[in-house]
């Protein structure tokens, strides 16, 4: 039997500090004080007669009873959110929408042409593309609020409730701008990045592992000047300006190096070669619509070159 103490609301808080790993933050996202998060939270532990969160530094981590819980009240909460989808939709006669996480090298690479594809079909679907940090975009997938992640493979670790489908390996690069210096016949490749600013991908990204093993190999603890970023935005329009260089996945800068804008250093990377591909629930049943997408983004990812 249902304990009639458990709300909507403490399931809510409840995905929110887990997917944040935090209280501050889930007191933002959902417009309440940290406080009233902190209540909640004590609140559905006492209905549950278990702890599903504990300290861990600064944050919060989730506990082994508070996983087994998440899944299901990310399940309960995407049930409902779809039910009022739905009813929505039949309302205003147009189909429930699709959400989809994908890295931002996969927003680059795949989306624009597997969206095109989707959209000649005229199922009448609307869609919400979501980018992202892969952790991020994976927690989302966990609680609901996505229905796949278009991504790199996660750690074993973190793929729990998940299944994964391989759509293609992608390697990260070293870009500079055009004529750079580096790209001359004498530069000899890592011992020189120490003299430029380089461009690294955050501590949080899921290729951050690969390129810090990779520097550690070559004799490279440390980099003087470095700046971390996501924004490949950002990126793109700062190494194009100056001498910097960018380490970043192959995807994100293919067309400005098809062009000619940007060149890849040679730099053997391919120890930081990895598995791109789909990332779904487990207990979820994809909606034709969602088939019909996941199809585009295949036949899309088939076409690359290897």
């Amino acid at each position: 039997m249902i304990d009639q103490r458990i709300k909507i609301r403490h399931l809510q808080t409840f995905v929110e500090v887990a997917k944040h790993r935090s209280v501050m933050r889930a007191a933002d996202r959902l417009h309440v004080s940290q406080p009233a998060v902190t209540k909640t939270i004590r609140e559905l532990e006492e209905a549950l007669g278990v702890r599903v969160l504990e300290r861990d530094g600064r944050g919060m981590r989730v506990t082994r009873h508070g996983e087994v819980f998440l899944r299901h009240a990310g399940a309960s909460l995407s049930a409902l959110r779809q039910g009022i989808d739905s009813v929505s939709a039949e309302r205003l006669g147009a189909a429930p929408p699709l959400r989809v996480g994908a890295l931002p090298t996969v927003s680059t690479r795949i989306m624009p042409k597997a969206m095109m594809m989707f959209l000649s079909e005229t199922t009448g679907s609307r869609v919400k593309v979501v980018t992202g940090e892969n952790s991020l975009l994976l927690e989302q997938l966990r609680v609901g609020e996505l229905d796949i992640v278009v991504g790199r493979l996660a750690a074993p670790q973190n793929m729990s409730g998940f299944s994964f489908e391989h759509l293609y390996s992608e390697e990260v690069q070293f870009v500079v701008r055009a004529g750079h210096p580096l790209l001359s016949e004498k530069a000899s490749g890592f011992p020189e990045l120490s003299h430029y600013v380089v461009l690294m991908p955050t501590r949080e990204s899921i290729i951050r592992p690969f390129v810090d093993r990779l520097l550690i190999r070559n004799g490279i603890a440390t980099l003087p000047s470095h700046i971390e970023t996501i924004s490949h935005s950002f990126g793109r329009e700062f190494v194009r300006a100056t001498d910097a260089i960018w380490i970043i996945s192959a995807g994100v800068v293919a067309a400005d190096i098809a062009e000619g804008v940007l060149a890849s250093l040679p730099i053997d990377t391919s120890e930081t070669r990895g598995s791109v591909g789909l990332t779904m629930r487990i207990d979820a049943t994809p909606s034709p619509a969602l088939d019909l997408l996941v199809r585009s983004i295949r036949e899309v990812a088939a076409a690359l070159p290897q």
